[in-house]
């Protein structure tokens, strides 16, 4: 499953809820409560990133939710590739409030 020119990338990187040990990867302000997994492939795809959706996978610290997983190209540093997403991803639910 593991692909050299693709990060995967789990919703746990941006969950509110989660402590950074529990898996979040970015900052609180950056990060939103109980991400799905199409909010986050619909973020990625705003945020103009190549990407493939794998729906049934667990995230290895929780093996027993499926929380599914994106695989996103590699164009710079994964670091990168999660804050612009996590950015795409605040404006989404922002959207969401609004509408």
């Amino acid at each position: 499953m593991r692909k050299q020119e693709k990060f995967i990338i789990w919703p746990a990187y941006f969950d509110q809820t989660k402590t950074r040990k529990e898996g979040r990867r970015v900052p609180k302000a950056l990060a939103v409560p109980n991400p799905k997994i199409t909010e986050v492939s619909a973020a990625a795809a705003k945020a103009g990133l190549k990407h493939e959706v794998s729906a049934e996978a667990a995230y290895p610290k929780t093996p027993w939710l499926k929380t599914g997983l994106i695989m996103v190209e590699r164009k710079s540093s994964k670091e990168q590739v999660i804050r612009k997403v996590a950015k795409q991803l605040m404006k989404i639910r922002a959207e969401k409030l609004n509408a």
